[in-house]
């Protein structure tokens, strides 16, 4: 977990890959003579990658974070902010906060990184570290509101996890950053120290997130939509440690992937937020921890 503010961002260089020229089989009889025809080569469609901007990401005094909004959030439902629960504090496991009274400051950012306003929190709606580690603030205005004042939208928080190869983008607030890589993989469990998540998503190495991005949105730059959200990541090596995430797979084996980086998805969250954007994890479909 990377609260902290501090460090730099690194770059990493890919490596290009070899074709392997054909092969005739075996016994294979000459063709009969007659001019080559060129066939059509049909090349599967590439999704169109959006450009992915800083508008709708807020500043916290320790961590990153966005504006969201469900699928079906209407304009004048109390806007929400998403980031990590260690953002909030570090949560011992089994613990979930639900609708406390909070009054944290958010500092908006327009497209370019510029802030915009400063949005309060009303409430902690949901903060959990057990299975996953969210956060989910209750703004004291709307949507229609800050769209209204400052020409900001919500980001939508996508209720279907992502797939492996997914170009996304991670976007800090706090760091003004975009970091753009694409979707590795998916632990079976990611434990750290006294910490364990599921759901988790890693991240090929180009996105190298430092201190601050904790809470950053996760963003599908094939559709523009949230699926996850930046928590921790491999920094020195060792195993399962504070700021050492390690994966563990369903028979127990660990594995530790140095410099690499994790986020939990989020396409649980919406199915536990009902009419008027307010928690409620009795609902059908519900499966986010509870009290």
């Amino acid at each position: 977990m990377r609260k902290p503010l501090g460090a730099a961002i690194f770059a990493l260089a890919f490596a290009g890959a070899v074709a392997t020229p054909a092969v005739a089989a075996p016994g294979a009889q000459p063709a009969t003579a007659r001019p080559a025809t060129a066939q059509p080569v049909t090349k599967a469609a590439e999704p169109t990658l959006q450009a992915v901007s800083l508008a709708g990401t807020v500043a916290l005094s320790n961590c990153s974070g966005s504006v969201v909004r469900f699928p079906d959030s209407a304009d004048t439902d109390p806007a929400l902010v998403l980031s990590n629960g260690h953002c909030s504090s570090l949560l011992d496991p089994g613990v979930v906060i639900t609708n406390r009274p909070a009054n944290r400051p958010f500092n908006l950012l327009g497209s370019s990184g510029t802030q915009v306003a400063t949005l309060k929190a009303a409430k902690l709606a949901y903060g959990t570290m057990t299975d996953t580690d969210v956060a989910i603030y209750e703004l004291t205005t709307t949507y229609a509101a800050i769209k209204s004042s400052y020409g900001v939208s919500a980001l939508t928080l996508r209720d279907t996890p992502p797939t492996a190869g997914t170009a996304i983008t991670v976007a800090s607030g706090a760091w003004k950053k975009l970091l753009d890589c694409t979707v590795d993989g998916f632990p079976h469990r990611l434990k750290e120290g006294k910490w364990t998540w599921k759901d988790s998503v890693r991240y090929s190495p180009a996105c190298q997130t430092i201190g601050g991005t904790s809470g950053s949105p996760v963003i599908d730059r094939s559709t523009g939509e949230v699926v996850a959200v930046h928590n921790t990541g491999n920094e020195n090596g060792a195993s399962c440690t504070l700021n050492n995430p390690c994966e563990v797979d369903q028979s127990g084996n660990i594995t530790v992937r140095k410099g690499i980086n994790y986020a939990a998805q989020t396409y649980r969250i919406s199915a536990c937020f009902t009419t008027g954007n307010q928690l409620d994890l009795s609902a059908a479909g519900c499966t986010l921890p509870k009290p």
